[in-house]
């Protein structure tokens, strides 16, 4: 194999032959991705499957966007599922920083070398306090230190929801997959982590950000399949129940709601239906349960002004 092409396969597959080979196995094709999520009872479609795999074997950050509750998380923990790898969440907020994602240093355990040291009369060197075993690391610092051979999965999850330093920041972590550590240097990943973005679209993100990332938008999907989604997650649901909470909440969607309800929040209502035994959906079921599904005081009025019978799909009275 010529310099170019030992280069290019490890640009491509991470620096780690092991990790490369991992990844084949786990997703030699589309196809077998794909199949391999729907086993997880995450249910993909063709164009999801393939930006996964693509995310995985060129290796590039991939960034996720739909409406909340389409499954965005659920895609990284499927992943990071079929992979055999762990799942290590960021959860990104309003204030977010670098030192939060990365890394603190210990200083209890700190302070505590520094008096074994004095007690013992030994000398301690400041590099003897910066050093790997005072350190905890964060989220992104404990994806780019995995040591593999399976890749970890970092999920940074509402990026959206951070500000624009953070993003920043991010950047060097997503085009060289390394982070530099003012008391350590600059830490190089061993194992490329496949690294999964998540965003809402609550405000627009930088084009930096996503010139380092494949893009895919992850919509509400058809009847048919969440129907089937909603069936592999709640295996005790009827087929009915299932078919009916499906139309349900493609009805509310219709309303001007500050919250629409997605698949999580179908998924948590069809559990809660079967705990009470529900097989068909009457509007007095969607009365009790009308929380689990519609979380603002303003929704739930505009729900009941609409009507209950109208959100079943029955026939008034």
């Amino acid at each position: 194999m010529t310099d170019d092409a030992a280069a290019e396969d490890a640009r491509r597959g991470g620096p780690d032959p092991a990790a490369r080979r991992a990844v084949a196995r786990a997703a030699p094709d589309p196809q077998t991705l794909q199949a391999a999520l729907d086993a997880t009872g995450y249910l993909t479609d063709t164009g999801l499957s393939t930006a996964l795999y693509l995310a995985l074997r060129l290796p590039q950050p991939i960034l996720l966007e739909g409406e909340p509750g389409v499954g965005k998380t659920e895609a990284a923990r499927a992943l990071a599922a079929v992979l055999g790898g762990p799942l290590i969440r960021l959860q990104c907020y309003d204030g977010l920083d670098a030192a939060e994602a990365l890394y603190e240093w210990n200083y209890p355990r700190q302070l505590l070398g520094i008096r074994l040291a004095e007690s013992r009369g030994e000398p301690l060197a400041e590099a003897d306090l910066f050093a790997d075993a005072y350190l905890l690391r964060r989220p992104v610092l404990a994806a780019l230190t995995h040591p593999g051979p399976t890749p970890a999965v970092l999920l940074i999850d509402e990026i959206d929801r951070a500000d624009d330093d953070f993003e920043a920041f991010l950047l060097e972590v997503l085009a060289d997959a390394s982070v530099t550590i003012p008391e350590l240097g600059t830490v190089r990943a061993a194992v490329t982590p496949v690294v999964v973005l998540t965003s809402n679209r609550t405000r627009d993100l930088h084009d930096a950000l996503k010139r380092r990332c494949l893009y895919h938008w992850i919509d509400y999907p058809d009847t048919e399949r969440v129907v089937e989604i909603l069936r592999r997650r709640v295996p005790g649901a009827s087929a009915a129940l299932a078919t009916e909470v499906t139309a349900a909440v493609r009805r509310l969607r219709t309303l001007e709601l500050q919250k629409p309800p997605g698949i999580a929040e179908s998924i948590d209502w069809v559990s809660a239906l079967t705990v009470l035994g529900v097989e068909r959906l009457e509007a007095e079921d969607a009365d009790r349960t009308l929380g689990v599904l519609v979380k603002y005081r303003e929704d739930h009025d505009l729900v009941r002004d609409r009507g209950l019978t109208w959100l079943v799909g029955a026939p008034d009275g």
